[in-house]
């Protein structure tokens, strides 16, 4: 298979971004190093349930995948579980984010589902998380503000976040009332052959289409969304329990998790959000009154899980026989590939 090569501004622009991102990891682990080894050192065996934390999170993705594939086609669960860890971990490792993610999923479910039903479950799966990550932020947003006494610019720019995220599920709503043509409009599919693009209008017309088609679906597949970031404040309350000794106020918990929320959506391009992740962490616990070593630690341990699941995630891939560079050029929307018809 031919590997697909990134545009080499995005190539340099990548590589300058990590290292960056590098430099100010660096700098903020060097200035409290040995806060930041005993906060880690706290956590212990307490990993091994964060890693599993981060399990059961997949576990609701994948759910929530499988639910939107409609019949007669259907995706197991095993299946779907493993295709949204090893998209993960190519997201996570390249600087590519979702671009590398979501045909990665795809490429994983390939000889168990077809390419359609799979691409259009995950499209719709994939709309649902984005209106919940957007709803989780917003009503972080509003937890920080009501909660604790912000700066001015800070206290504007979260503001300004509630308002463009408002803005965000009115557009929504009117997508999904009139209906437009807004993926082949947008994208740049112009090299699709007629035959595709007409394959990718009736995938997005599917989606637009899909809570009306299938209404006893929508409750439970939103609560799966939802319970993915429930599980994420779970996982930031027992970190913080863990690293500060007493357990945390759960709202504290859940301000954390909706700020990690807006970085990884942020700096997705920017492999592990390294740096930044610390650096936006350890400014919201300051503003909590935890301290910024025990933002910059929650991170870092972050960080361990990630890695650890990514690990699995390549594991997988290798076993398959997959590469991310032949995911890529093989992906159902890469002008070389013939797959979005089959």
């Amino acid at each position: 298979m031919s590997d697909i090569r990134p545009p080499r501004q995005i190539t340099t622009a990548g590589v300058l971004t990590a290292i960056a991102g590098t430099a100010l990891f660096v700098w903020l682990v060097w200035t409290s190093p040995h806060e930041i080894w005993t906060g880690v050192q706290k956590i212990g065996w307490g990993l091994i349930w964060i890693f599993a934390l981060g399990g059961v999170r997949f576990a609701t993705r994948a759910a929530a995948w499988a639910l939107c594939v409609e019949p007669p086609y259907a995706l197991q669960f095993s299946t779907a579980f493993a295709a949204v860890v090893c998209g993960d971990a190519v997201g996570n490792v390249t600087p590519l984010g979702p671009l590398a993610s979501e045909p990665t999923k795809i490429a994983c479910v390939r000889g168990r589902l077809p390419i359609g039903p799979a691409l259009t479950a995950l499209a719709i799966e994939n709309v649902i998380y984005t209106l919940s990550v957007a709803a989780t932020i917003a009503a972080g947003a509003a937890a920080l503000l009501l909660s604790v006494d912000l700066p001015v610019q800070l206290r504007e720019v979260s503001q300004l976040a509630i308002g463009a995220i408002g803005v965000v599920f009115l557009l929504a709503a009117w997508v999904l009332w009139r209906r437009p043509a807004v993926i082949t409009t947008l994208l740049p599919v112009a090299r699709l052959a007629g035959s595709r693009l007409d394959k990718l209008r009736a995938v997005e017309r599917e989606v637009l289409t899909f809570a009306s088609r299938r209404r006893r679906v929508i409750v439970p597949l939103v609560a799966l969304e939802l319970s993915f970031h429930a599980l994420g404040v779970l996982e930031k309350h027992l970190t913080l329990w863990l690293i500060l000794g007493a357990p945390p106020p759960l709202l504290s918990s859940f301000i954390v998790e909706t700020a990690d929320r807006l970085i990884t959506v942020a700096f997705k391009f920017l492999p592990f959000q390294v740096g930044v992740g610390e650096a936006g962490t350890a400014l919201v616990t300051q503003l909590l009154g935890l301290g910024n070593v025990t933002g910059i630690t929650v991170s870092i341990v972050r960080k361990a899980r990630m890695g650890i699941w990514s690990l699995v995630g390549t594991a997988l891939l290798v076993r398959r026989g997959l590469a991310p560079g032949a995911v890529l050029a093989d992906s159902p929307l890469s002008p070389n590939s013939s797959r979005l018809d089959r």
